[in-house]
């Protein structure tokens, strides 16, 4: 089975368009067979799509550190708990074909950063993209510009990293 790890937000105070687009990315991933590693938590983006997986029979990992014991949605496929923040995010992108960023925070900033690192660095092979709902990432996409400009990233290492609009988008990207 084809994965790919989701990195979103944890806050129940987001705008509810974000989780309505991510059930909408689950529903189309499992439509297609993807199974799906994410954080689970059951708060915010994290909780939806637990959820959503629950809902439409899909097949979904959780990847949390022991210090989160008792924050994981219990409907969840199965649960891989690791002793640090770094190992997590290891296993949450081990043996995936993409890692797919939702709107989110600074947790979320740090596993695409890190995501995108080690693909310039030839140590992750999957697709990378960051959901640009109503220009949630073009901020991100400014500053990685701003590298290319001043040539502190090279313009293939700034191409690793797309930008999908919608999740019809995201998926025909991922195809």
């Amino acid at each position: 089975m084809k994965q790919v790890t989701i990195y979103c937000s944890s806050s129940n105070k987001i705008d509810p368009k974000y989780n309505e687009a991510a059930r909408e990315l689950v529903r189309a991933l499992h439509a297609l067979g993807y199974g799906i590693i994410s954080g689970g938590g059951a708060r915010g983006t994290m909780g939806a799509i637990t959820d959503e997986s629950v809902r439409v029979g899909g097949h979904h990992v959780a990847v949390l550190p022991r210090f989160m014991d008792g924050l994981e949605n219990t409907e969840i496929t199965r649960v891989i708990w690791t002793d640090t923040m770094s190992t997590r995010k290891e296993f949450m992108r081990a043996d995936t074909c993409a890692a797919i960023a939702l709107p989110g925070g600074i947790g979320t900033m740090d596993e695409l950063i890190e995501t995108l690192v080690l693909a310039k660095l030839g140590r992750y092979q999957g697709k990378i993209m960051a959901l640009n709902l109503d220009g949630y990432y073009e901020p991100l996409k400014t500053l990685l510009d701003h590298y290319v400009k001043h040539q502190m990233m090279a313009p293939e290492d700034r191409e690793l990293m797309k930008f999908p609009n919608t999740v019809e988008e995201l998926i025909a990207l991922l195809k």
